[in-house]
C-alpha cells in the first residue's frame, strides 16, 4: 500500500484510540500525524505503523495548511463516519 500525505487514519493504539487523524509524513516504520487540536500542525506526533489503520480518505492540502481547517475536515470526516 502506498501512502500519501493527507491520508486520514483511524488510531488503535494509545490516548488517541478511535480518533481520527491526518498523515503529515511518513519515515520507515512510522507515521506522523495530526489533528489541530491535540496535536497541531507543528508538533505532529509519530506513531508505528501497526498501531493504525488506514482509511480510504484524504485531506486535500488547502484543509492541511493551518490547525483550525485541518480540525474542521476531521470533523466533517468524523461525522460521516458515524
Amino acid at each position: 500500500m502506498e501512502f500519501k500525505k493527507g491520508q486520514v487514519v483511524l488510531s488503535k493504539a494509545g490516548r488517541d484510540k478511535g480518533r481520527l487523524l491526518a498523515a503529515v509524513r511518513f519515515e520507515g516504520k512510522r507515521v506522523f500525524l495530526c489533528d489541530g487540536k491535540e496535536r497541531p500542525l507543528e508538533r505532529a506526533k509519530a506513531k508505528n505503523l501497526r498501531h493504525v489503520e488506514f482509511t480510504p480518505m484524504f485531506i486535500d492540502e488547502a484543509s492541511m495548511e493551518t490547525d483550525r481547517k485541518l480540525r474542521k475536515a476531521l470533523k466533517q470526516l468524523n461525522d460521516l463516519k458515524r
